[in-house]
């Protein structure tokens, strides 16, 4: 009798391959976004996409601000066409950093969402910047508002 891990056969090695580069194109995490601010090899945008109350609580440093409802087309038009954009939110709960990739997409932008958000960033040990950190990654009660 299979486990229930075999039950369902594994992907082939080449569609697993496609599959997990495919998600790479994706996403990043906050240690690759971490180590590349230490490095000085920050060549994408940090957005944090919450409302601007939760952002002042805490956010990663380096983030700007732009919650999704001000993702407009004369908004982003500040920033080139070639211009890459890590997008997070308060963590793997919410789908505010899904709806701000689809609003960056469909405006031209190359995208990746730096997964786990706020509550990854502090699970990797990582500080946040702004006014009284926050004890959770919403920001002490603070709606995350995307």
């Amino acid at each position: 009798m299979p486990s229930l891990v075999s039950e369902t056969p594994a992907a082939t090695p080449s569609a697993a391959l496609m599959h997990f580069s495919n998600r790479l194109a994706f996403e990043t995490d906050c240690s690759d976004v971490h180590h590349s601010q230490k490095a000085g090899a920050v060549d994408y945008v940090l957005v944090d996409v919450r409302g601007h109350e939760a952002f002042s609580a805490g956010h990663v440093p380096g983030a700007i601000n732009i919650s999704v409802r001000t993702m407009t087309r004369e908004r982003m038009a500040d920033f080139p066409a070639d211009t890459l954009f890590v997008v997070y939110c308060a963590g793997p709960h919410c789908n505010g950093v899904h709806r701000a990739a689809i609003r960056l997409a469909s405006l031209g932008y190359a995208v990746k969402e730096m997964i786990g958000g706020v509550t990854g960033w502090l699970d990797e040990g990582l500080s946040l910047m702004g006014g009284n950190a926050p004890l959770n990654a919403s920001g002490q009660g603070i709606a995350c508002a995307c």
